[in-house]
C-alpha cells in the first residue's frame, strides 16, 4: 500500500488536538507567596502616640485680683526655689473677698496636711518595695525566683522612689501654697489700700509657660507662669479601654519616633482609674484612659510636651513557633491557613494565641520548618495546584 500524504496532516492534527484537551483538562496552577514556620522571638504590644511630661509641674497663679507687673522672666529660664517671680498690686478686699481669703488660707492649709500625709505614705511604700526586692534577690541566688519577677520589683523599686520625689515636692508646693495664701491675706487686708504682693516659686526649676509676659490686670487664679523640672519627664499615652484593661504597671515601654533612629525603653507606672471620651480622626466616639510611665534612662534633647510613639508590651517570649499574620484566616470559628505538600495546597486548621502586628503564635496544627502560603486568595481552595513565585 503506497503512503498517502494526508495521513500525516491526519495525525498531527490529532496531536494538537490531545495536547489541547490536556491543557484545558489539566487544573489550573496557581502562582502563590510562600512563607516558612519558624520558631523565634515574638512581642504583643499595643501602640498608639504618646508625649512626654515634666511630672512635677506647678502653676503660679494670682491669688487675688490686682494689677500684675511686668515679669521679667523668659520661658527656660531657671527659677531657684523661693525666689520671687511676679509682682501683684492687689486691690482692696470687700467684706465677702476677705471671706473668701480666709477660706482660702484653711483650704491651703488642708491641702498642706494631705500632702504631707501623701509623702509619708509614699515612703512607707517604698520601704515594702525595697525589702520585697531584698528578699527576691535572695531567693534568685537560689532559682526560686525568676529573672523576670526579680527585674519586675527593681521596676518596681525605682518607680516608688519617683512617687516619693513627687509626694515631697507636692508637700512643698502645698507649704508654699499656705504661706502665699497667709501673705495675700495679710497684703489685700488694708480698705484703704494694699501694699505689693511677692509671689514667690514653691520649686526649683525652668519656666515652662508665660500665657502673657506684660504688665496687666489679672483675676484670682488666672495663671501667671507654669514652672517645672524638665529632667523629670514622664511618658503620657491614651489608649482604648478595651486595651488599657490589659496593661498593667512594671510592663515594658518601648519609645520610637522621638527624632533619633534607637529606640528608647520605660516601664508603665500607673493605669488611670478613670477614662474620658475622645473623637478619633473619623468622627467615631471612643472611650479613653490615660497610662503613665518612666523613661529607664531619659534622653537629655526631649522635653515637656514632645511627641513619641509609644509600644506597651503586653507579652513576649523568645522562643516560640510563629507564622506570618496574613497566612491565617478563619474557618468557622477556628483559624486555619493553607501547607504546600508535593505542590498542592493543603488546608490546616491551627491554634493561634499571641499576635504581633504582622506575626502570629501557633500552639497547635503545625510544625516548624512548614511551607505556608500567604496572602491565600479565594482561587486556592484544598488540593489546588500551587507553585511558589520565590522559593522559601
Amino acid at each position: 500500500m503506497r503512503w498517502q500524504p494526508r495521513y500525516f496532516g491526519y495525525g498531527i492534527t490529532l496531536l494538537l488536538v490531545g495536547w489541547l484537551a490536556f491543557r484545558l483538562l489539566r487544573p489550573a496552577t496557581h502562582e502563590v507567596e510562600v512563607a516558612t514556620a519558624t520558631r523565634g522571638p515574638l512581642r504583643e504590644t499595643v501602640t498608639e502616640e504618646g508625649m512626654t511630661r515634666v511630672r512635677h509641674r506647678h502653676l503660679i497663679s494670682a491669688p487675688v485680683p490686682g494689677r500684675l507687673e511686668r515679669l521679667s522672666f523668659e520661658v527656660g529660664d531657671l527659677v531657684e526655689a523661693g525666689e520671687v517671680v511676679a509682682q501683684l498690686a492687689p486691690l482692696p478686699l470687700d467684706a465677702r473677698s476677705r471671706e473668701q481669703a480666709v477660706a482660702a488660707l484653711a483650704a491651703a492649709t488642708d491641702r498642706q496636711r494631705m500632702a504631707e500625709a501623701g509623702a509619708e505614705e509614699a515612703r512607707t511604700a517604698l520601704e515594702l518595695t525595697r525589702r520585697d526586692r531584698q528578699r527576691a534577690e535572695q531567693l534568685a541566688v537560689a532559682g526560686a525566683v525568676s529573672n523576670a519577677e526579680l527585674e519586675r520589683l527593681q521596676l518596681g523599686e525605682r518607680a516608688r522612689e519617683r512617687e516619693v520625689a513627687a509626694a515631697v515636692a507636692q508637700a512643698d508646693a502645698a507649704a508654699h501654697d499656705v504661706e502665699a495664701a497667709r501673705a495675700t491675706l495679710a497684703a489685700a487686708g488694708s480698705a484703704t489700700g494694699a501694699r505689693t504682693l511677692t509671689l514667690t516659686c514653691p520649686i526649683g526649676g525652668r519656666v515652662l509657660a508665660i500665657p502673657e509676659r506684660s504688665e496687666r490686670t489679672v483675676l484670682p487664679g488666672e495663671t501667671l507662669l507654669e514652672i517645672g523640672d524638665p529632667t523629670t519627664l514622664e511618658i503620657v499615652v491614651d489608649l482604648l479601654s478595651t486595651d488599657a484593661v490589659r496593661v498593667m504597671p512594671g510592663q515594658r515601654l518601648l519609645l520610637t519616633g522621638w527624632g533619633e533612629d534607637t529606640t528608647l525603653e520605660g516601664a508603665v507606672r500607673r493605669v488611670d482609674p478613670g477614662g474620658f471620651t475622645k473623637v478619633s480622626a473619623l468622627g467615631v466616639e471612643e472611650q479613653r484612659v490615660n497610662v503613665i510611665g518612666d523613661f529607664l534612662v531619659p534622653p537629655e534633647r526631649l522635653g515637656d510636651r514632645f511627641r513619641l510613639d509609644v509600644h506597651v508590651v503586653l507579652w513576649e517570649a523568645p522562643d516560640v513557633l510563629k507564622v506570618p499574620s496574613s497566612a491565617l484566616f478563619r474557618r468557622g470559628e477556628a483559624w486555619a491557613l493553607f501547607v504546600i505538600e508535593e505542590g498542592r495546597a493543603r488546608e490546616r486548621v491551627v491554634q493561634v494565641d499571641h499576635e504581633s502586628t504582622s506575626e502570629s503564635e501557633i500552639t497547635g496544627g503545625l510544625s516548624e520548618g512548614a511551607v505556608i502560603i500567604r496572602h491565600p486568595s479565594d482561587q486556592v481552595r484544598e488540593g489546588s495546584r500551587v507553585r511558589a513565585l520565590v522559593p522559601p
